[in-house]
């Protein structure tokens, strides 16, 4: 067959799984001949034949049919090429002609053998026919604004015929698409056609009432797949090589789900001195919980930011794994070093990251940098509204993106958009230090669901709304026994669940991330990694192992747990030679300043220390000032006899988790979890040990609370800590997230778009 089909709302337009469907149908058969009939130019349509996602077209009819050329070449098909220039006066004797017609814009577009202007009336068409009738020219007027002037006796569907004849293709195995009455002419040459969904409505009236055109209900792409499968010359019920095509692609169809995000799901490298994308080195991490939700064909964007050398590059649309997760677009924004490190580096931790953990003596405010966060937030929320399907679920991520919602909200009023926060959220007194705290507020408050770890997080983002507007707490629902009450710093007995504005009303809940459990089950299947275990216990000599691992970062308090630990050693003497404290510090990305002073700081006290206490041996403290290897770190994470995780704040925390589902892999005695109150897990893991982080006291107490603990009791609390860890585990985060912020998506979910039956596919 030949698909020859419009551009812009039909070829390019519809839903996102209908493109990908079309696209791979396409390119999959070797009897397609694909035609691209559009009013571009040609320089225009040149940039669609660099993206790897749309199939490259066989022949490009451009100009509204001025320009015929081959799609591999750019080439033009010469015999018809010169029978069109023959009729066209050139650009300049028409624009002349045109210069003095009031309410005629000339449009300052790439054309060729073409004039086009934007009209404010009807009837100024009428003058400029009358005009350009002695040139052999005629005129096409589309949309109520848009005036082409061309060759006479050309347009879209004289040359498609003209193509058609060259080719030597049959008519009968001709589908032409389009959606304005731009694109009349082609369906008055005798081909089948179809009328993709939400066109315009002159085109419907024009085609009306003819059996060799379809008016489709599918928009764009999708409209196109009706067509093939409702006419028997391009489908048939034995199932030629169309529906066997389509049939991989019968899963249902779910509302598409667009994840933004501050990074993809993949990591560049240098394989053989070419860039690959392979999965990140993290596989415990959310982003493959995230990249699950595409599995079985569900369609999907991820917008995310990749770091380009020039300002304003443009990146194009790629498939993020194509075998895997196919219909999954990654919509790339470009970004320099320069607006990395203003945007990501600098501004957001130097401004919001000391405000959201109440660090505000390190809080640094710079207005330029929040102008230059906005527009890039700008720049997300277009892309979104450029190419999310009608009706998508949009799921934004933490605080780099807090003015997305503002944006999209009014771009996009029909989309449904949520927000997970991955860090804490501030009491109102902390917040509203920022001088955009309304600005940052407002946005959020146009979102339909925003998400927490925890449920006091979201009682402070209640409070700081209202202290900033109008607003009613509409529902509630009590935290236990999910989360702890009043048995700790962040304990809290009820949380809003709906507020309403004076706008609109905005979902609120508390989903806890969880981490890959089964993931570490299966690194221990093999006994590998409990061999590895014992040989580290080995290597210790009997000696307790007390962990810290954590990100370099003030939030963590590691200089005040080194102190503690000092105090410590000053005051226990007796245990001096049977216990080790191993600190792992990931170092945080680079180019981040703010964490140097914190890193000599660090360094100098541990070199005190072990100076003062250390012998040939025995090294109170060990240092490891380096990122270690997942599978590493659970090798310690099973040697420790205790974890010591006391951040000043924290979002949540995922090593206590970490090391708790190690634990549980291992027989006989368990370790023991020291926790910080201000870390979010803390109200969720009933059975550690709790610690204040902020009182040398209680952090040196309670390490010693750890070391004496009885091995029954210790067992027992870890058993527990791991049914609630293994129970709660990423997929579970990722699905009650989901439940709550789209509680309608099971019932979209459950109704397919897709029936394919008999080889034919009904939409």
């Amino acid at each position: 067959m030949l698909l020859a089909t419009d551009l812009d709302g039909t070829f390019l337009g519809g839903k996102s799984i209908h493109k990908q469907q079309l696209y791979r149908l396409i390119s999959q058969s070797h009897d397609i001949l694909l035609v691209f009939v559009t009013g571009r130019g040609l320089e225009s349509v040149i940039p669609l034949l660099n993206d790897p996602i749309i199939p490259n077209p066989d022949y490009i009819i451009c100009d509204v049919g001025a320009t015929i050329v081959d799609g591999k070449t750019l080439e033009p098909i010469h015999s018809l090429q010169s029978d069109i220039e023959k009729n066209w006066p050139g650009r300049l004797k028409i624009a002349g002609l045109l210069k003095d017609v009031p309410g005629l814009t000339y449009q300052e577009v790439p054309q060729q053998r073409r004039c086009s202007f934007f009209v404010e009336e009807p009837e100024v068409a009428d003058v400029v026919a009358a005009l350009v009738s002695d040139l052999n020219c005629d005129v096409i007027y589309s949309a109520g604004k848009f005036l082409d002037v061309i060759p006479g006796e050309v347009n879209k569907g004289s040359s498609l015929t003209k193509l058609v004849s060259f080719l030597g293709v049959d008519e009968e195995k001709v589908l032409v698409a389009g959606d304005t009455l731009n694109d009349l002419a082609m369906y008055n040459c005798g081909f089948k056609g179809v009328v993709v969904g939400n066109a315009e409505a002159k085109l419907l009236e024009a085609t009306a009432g003819s059996d060799d055109i379809l008016h489709a209900d599918n928009p764009g792409a999708g409209g196109i797949l009706e067509a093939i499968f409702h006419f028997p010359e391009f489908s048939t019920p034995a199932g030629d090589k169309f529906p066997q095509a389509v049939q991989a692609e019968k899963s249902v169809t779910n509302p598409q789900i667009v994840m933004m995000y501050h990074r993809f799901p993949y990591e560049k490298v240098i394989i053989n001195g070419k860039e690959e994308r392979v999965p990140p080195t993290s596989p415990n991490g959310i982003l493959p919980t995230l990249q699950s939700f595409f599995a079985n064909g569900r369609s999907g964007l991820w917008i995310a930011w990749e770091e380009v050398d020039n300002e304003g590059e443009e990146l194009r649309n790629i498939y993020i794994d194509k075998d895997k997760y196919p219909n999954l677009i990654a919509s790339r924004i470009g970004l320099t070093n320069t607006e990395v490190s203003i945007y990501y580096k600098s501004f957001a931790k130097e401004a919001f990251w000391p405000t959201i953990f109440a660090f505000i003596d390190k809080v640094q405010f710079n207005h330029d940098h929040w102008d230059h966060f906005v527009d890039i937030n700008r720049r997300f929320a277009q892309k979104a509204a450029e190419q999310a399907d009608i009706g998508a679920m949009v799921w934004m991520h933490d605080y780099n993106l807090w003015m997305v919602p503002a944006f999209l909200r009014k771009l996009r009023p029909d989309l449904k958009i949520a927000f997970f926060h991955h860090t804490a959220f501030p009491a109102a007194n902390t917040f509203n230090i920022l001088p955009w705290r309304r600005e940052i507020i407002s946005s959020l408050l146009q979102c339909d669901y925003v998400g927490f770890h925890i449920p006091r997080y979201v009682e402070n983002f209640v409070d700081v709304a209202r202290s900033l507007f109008p607003l009613e707490a509409i529902e509630s629902v009590s935290c236990a026994p999910r989360f702890m009450t009043y048995s700790t710093a962040m304990g809290i007995d009820k949380m809003t669940t709906l507020i309403e504005t004076e706008h609109r009303r905005v979902r609120l809940g508390a989903a806890p991330v969880g981490i890959n459990v089964e993931y570490i089950k299966k690194l221990f299947r093999d006994g590998s990694m409990i061999e590895r275990i014992a040989d580290m216990k080995r290597q210790l000599n009997g000696k307790k192992m007390v962990l810290s691992a954590e990100r370099l970062d003030y939030v963590k308090g590691p200089l005040e747990k080194i102190l503690a630990f000092e105090q410590f050693l000053e005051d226990y003497p007796e245990l001096h030679g049977n216990l080790e404290l191993v600190n792992i510090c990931t170092p945080p990305a680079k180019g981040m300043k703010i964490y140097d002073n914190i890193k000599l700081e660090l360094e100098s006290a541990v070199g005190r220390i072990n100076g003062k206490y250390s012998n040939l041996n025995w090294t109170p403290i060990r240092l490891f000032f380096r990122s270690i290897p997942f599978d590493e770190i659970l090798v310690y994470y099973g040697a420790a006899d205790i974890a010591w995780i006391t951040p000043l704040r924290d979002g949540l925390n995922l090593v206590a988790k970490e090391y708790v589902a190690v634990q549980g892999q291992l027989e006989g005695d368990k370790g023991v979890l020291l926790l910080s109150e201000f870390a979010g897990a803390a109200v969720e893991l009933s059975y550690v040990i709790l610690t204040n982080p902020y009182d040398p006291k209680a952090l040196k107490e309670n390490l010693l609370q750890a070391f004496q603990l009885e091995p029954e009791e210790r067992n027992m609390r870890m058993e527990r800590l791991y049914e609630q860890v293994s129970h709660y585990d990423i997929n579970y985060w990722a699905e009650d997230f989901m439940n709550q912020a789209f509680p309608d998506r099971a019932m979209a979910e459950s109704a397919a778009i897709y029936n394919v039956e008999k080889g034919r596919i009904l939409i």
